[in-house]
């Protein structure tokens, strides 16, 4: 009851209560550590991993790196979007990014993927409406992307080391062979879908700090910590719910675990996986729960690594993301759900 009330908390406060929502992560961290001592699940290696994962697995290096990166091209980078938007119609544009970085999001990884994304999206000209939903858009099709290939995020990691013995040994291509046939197309869909997203060029304010980017060496050091306790927290999150997944959702039929697993759009989908996943499944069971745990991680910014690091270059909100994010999401469930269920 414990878990669930943190469960219940994690989804409904940073809606509803706005001091929640401006120190995020600090309130996930805090909901971490209260379901890993509800379910008695601390120990010395939980603690070395919680304060070595965000940096081990690159994720905070390729942050500030690429923030620095950003912060002196800023300039040139401007320049090159000028001359694309000149010779590029702006749907198309947008069409390319949202397709190509989701496809090579599997060789880059979803965080570099996601850090170009942003920056990209911060030199165009258009509102902040409008970016939002981009980003929110484009960020669905990395986190599909990134899945083809082990390397891409920790999710496909996960799935391809717990599969690599008998009766699937799997390899490199296996995700792409097993799930390739759903999420390029997935991909291709949310390119399109951005092309309805953005309108002609506007005008933007230069007092604008979102639309300028506004980022100071301060910001890129603030924003590397912020994702550091980001992702530290969703480990200590996904290490409390360990007991409930491992005691109730495993035994779960696929059809209404793929429906359970939108629960990932709160919690680490890589626990989820690791759990979940095994080599006595069959290979519909295991399409079934990988495109329910991949879909619905764009529905909320915790849901998935590209999320929590564009929400927090962009300055998006919970209800700001959660706007684009839940219905799109709701509709891909349902597609992808006759799809893989009944055709």
């Amino acid at each position: 009851m414990g878990l669930f009330g943190i469960f219940l908390l994690v989804l409904l406060c940073p809606f509803f209560i706005k001091k929640v929502e401006e120190q995020l992560e600090a309130f996930l961290f805090v909901m971490g550590v209260s379901a890993v001592t509800i379910a008695n699940a601390w120990h010395m290696e939980l603690v070395i991993e919680a304060i070595e994962e965000p940096i081990m697995k690159g994720i905070v290096p390729a942050v500030l790196v690429a923030g620095l990166l950003f912060y002196y091209g800023r300039s040139h980078a401007q320049k090159i979007m000028n001359v694309l938007l000149d010779k590029v119609p702006l749907k198309i544009l947008v069409f390319l990014i949202v397709v190509i970085l989701g496809l090579s999001a599997s060789l880059i990884t979803a965080i570099i993927a996601a850090l170009v994304l942003v920056e990209v999206v911060s030199l165009m000209p258009l509102d902040r409406n409008t970016r939002i939903k981009l980003t929110v858009v484009a960020c669905f099709s990395i986190g599909l992307g990134a899945a083809l290939t082990p390397v891409g995020e920790p999710l496909s990691t996960i799935a391809i080391t717990k599969l690599q013995g008998p009766p699937y040994y799997a390899g490199f291509t296996f995700l792409l062979e097993t799930v390739g046939m759903y999420i390029i197309p997935g991909v291709l869909a949310f390119g399109i879908l951005s092309t309805f997203i953005v309108g002609k060029k506007t005008v933007v304010k230069e007092t604008d700090a979102f639309a300028r980017g506004g980022d100071t060496l301060r910001d890129v050091g603030i924003r590397g910590a912020k994702v550091y306790l980001f992702v530290m927290a969703l480990l200590l999150l996904g290490s409390g719910f360990k007991i409930i997944i491992d005691t109730y959702l495993i035994h779960i039929p696929a059809m209404i675990l793929y429906w359970v697993n939108m629960s990932s759009a709160v919690l680490d989908n890589a626990t989820l996986t690791a759990a979940e996943i095994g080599p006595s499944m069959d290979l519909f069971q295991i399409k079934a729960i990988l495109m329910g745990l991949l879909v619905s991680g764009g529905m909320l910014i915790p849901g998935n690594i590209p999320n929590i690091i564009s929400a927090n270059k962009m300055g998006i909100t919970s209800k700001e993301w959660a706007r684009t994010g839940v219905p799109i999401g709701l509709v891909a469930m349902l597609v992808y759900f006759g799809w893989i269920f009944y055709i």
